[in-house]
């Protein structure tokens, strides 16, 4: 991750992990008013807490304006100005004294709270407290996945549908290069990293280095589901296409034409938009949530969702073993159903 420079993602992606964001407020300790179901805070809170003036924080403001209100900076006015000031009396008593006369008064998020954390340099609290929400961020996702990232994508619900499902297809797509070219065994690897490369740019060896796997690491069972569903589109489109193609002229196709078919199969106006986004869930999520950093889909690169946290580290993601062992006793229920 130290080597990928766009810092704004990597900002969001700490502050998106709701997980370990319960654990900083825990470690945090500071006083906030619980406005709206949201804690907030208020400049003069901010700017004490990090030893700052609050022309200091206004500088992130105008600054990084865009990128706090995303993360919960908000002006109240109006009734809401009215409620907020009430909640900050009863709470603190005349501390605050100061904002009853106030027409407009900026608050933020404990969220915003701790992005101007990651937005100050000359604030040694702030320092620390990026060190500490690192540290939690590692440490939650640890927890919650058992300390091993490497299968994190299986913690998906979809996961193992689509995996069930891509064997099938991948099974007719081996089929169609066994009967439809002329090639020994090697077009198994050949075509396979062709359609890797096309879809992500990496060949199966690359992405094993990116990810550090074992030799004994199965690929496939690393990758994102919507991964494995376009890879499947690519499977079983260009088997058709062999198979088509065959019939045609009667006899199995040289590489140079399977080569040529292929080209023609990739540059389909179809597949852009899935290419896409293949790319940007491959490459957001793998630097994410294991620190892999996908070179040559760098552009590719945002923050990932909070959705995202929930589907992979919430409690609807469950380990394979889990879902294979639902997905039996479905089938088992299925059966006894018949």
């Amino acid at each position: 991750m130290k080597e990928f420079k766009d810092t704004s993602v990597v900002r969001q992606n700490i502050l998106n992990n709701k997980y370990a964001l319960n654990e900083v407020y825990k470690a945090v300790g500071i006083q906030c008013v619980l406005f709206e179901g949201q804690y907030t805070l208020i400049k003069k809170q901010v700017a004490d807490f990090y030893g700052v003036t609050e022309r200091t924080i206004d500088n992130c403001l105008d600054k990084y304006n865009a990128e706090l209100i995303k993360n919960g900076y908000e002006t109240l006015k109006g009734k809401r100005l009215i409620d907020f000031k009430l909640l900050l009396t009863n709470e603190f008593g005349d501390e605050m004294d100061f904002v009853t006369k106030t027409t407009v008064l900026g608050i933020f998020s404990f969220k915003a709270f701790l992005n101007i954390a990651m937005l100050l340099t000359d604030s040694d609290r702030a320092q620390q407290l990026r060190t500490a929400m690192l540290d939690i961020v590692i440490d939650t996702i640890n927890k919650r996945t058992g300390g091993n990232t490497k299968y994190i994508n299986q913690r998906d619900e979809d996961y193992i549908n689509n995996m069930l499902r891509g064997e099938d297809y991948r099974k007719e797509f081996t089929n169609a290069l066994r009967d439809y070219v002329d090639m020994g065994k090697f077009k198994y690897l050949v075509y396979t990293d062709k359609i890797y490369k096309s879809i992500f740019k990496e060949n199966a060896n690359e992405y094993r280095k990116i990810l550090s796997l074992q030799k004994t690491d199965s690929v496939r069972d690393t990758m994102y589901s919507e991964i494995l569903d376009i890879i499947s589109s690519y499977e079983i489109g260009f088997a058709e296409i062999l198979q088509n193609r065959y019939k045609e002229i009667g006899r199995k196709l040289s590489t140079y034409e399977v080569d040529s078919l292929f080209k023609d199969f990739e540059n389909q106006k179809l597949w852009k938009p899935l290419r896409e986004k293949a790319r940007m869930k491959m490459a957001s999520r793998d630097l994410c949530f294991r620190e892999a950093l996908h070179k040559n889909l760098e552009e590719y690169i945002t923050s990932v969702p909070e959705s995202d946290f929930e589907r992979f580290l919430g409690e609807k993601s469950l380990e394979l073993d889990q879902r294979l062992e639902e997905y039996r006793d479905a089938l088992k229920r299925l059966k006894e159903r018949d």
